[in-house]
């Protein structure tokens, strides 16, 4: 019996070194090799939400997480080989959850962006989508937990449909 946890415990420490050891990432696999640099401009509001900072938070955390992935490199559109423009075109707050008595503990902010995302140099459209994603935050807090919730969400689709959804 001591035999075979121990050869079941050596199996398991080479399975664990390898899959340490090997890890994949999808990062820059299939961006086309004339597309070097992207562009995103400020993020246009079509919500009519009037949500203060929505257009600075979404433009911010696009470019933070495009630099962060390093497949492509953060330009201005005049020397870009692409552009990636985004507006926001729905913005909700609603409660999602009720606690006995009707008294909201939670609510939901939803976000919907429209993502067109072009090839400069080949110039045509690469992607056409509208994306929605949420954020849940207590009712206690602030509803910027929640916009934030919903926006990472959002990004992290993004940047992987851009970089890999090829």
């Amino acid at each position: 019996m001591r035999t075979v946890i121990v050869k079941y415990l050596f199996i398991m420490a080479i399975i664990l070194n390898f899959v340490s050891c090997c890890s994949y990432s999808f990062t820059g696999a299939s961006v086309p090799e004339h597309i070097k640099t992207i562009a995103i401009p400020v993020v246009d509001d079509r919500s009519g939400s009037a949500e203060p900072d929505l257009q600075q938070l979404l433009t911010k955390k696009l470019t933070s997480k495009f630099i962060d992935d390093n497949t492509l490199r953060i330009t201005d559109k005049s020397s870009a080989n692409s552009v990636l423009e985004c507006a926001v075109v729905s913005f909700s707050d609603a409660p999602s959850a009720v606690t006995a008595g009707e008294v909201v503990s939670t609510r939901r902010v939803t976000v919907g962006i429209q993502v067109v995302y072009r090839d400069l140099v080949k110039r045509k459209t690469i992607f056409e989508k509208t994306y929605s994603d949420y954020g849940d935050y207590p009712q206690s807090s602030a509803r910027k937990v929640g916009i934030e919730k919903a926006i990472d969400n959002l990004v992290d689709r993004i940047l992987l449909d851009t970089v890999s959804g090829w």
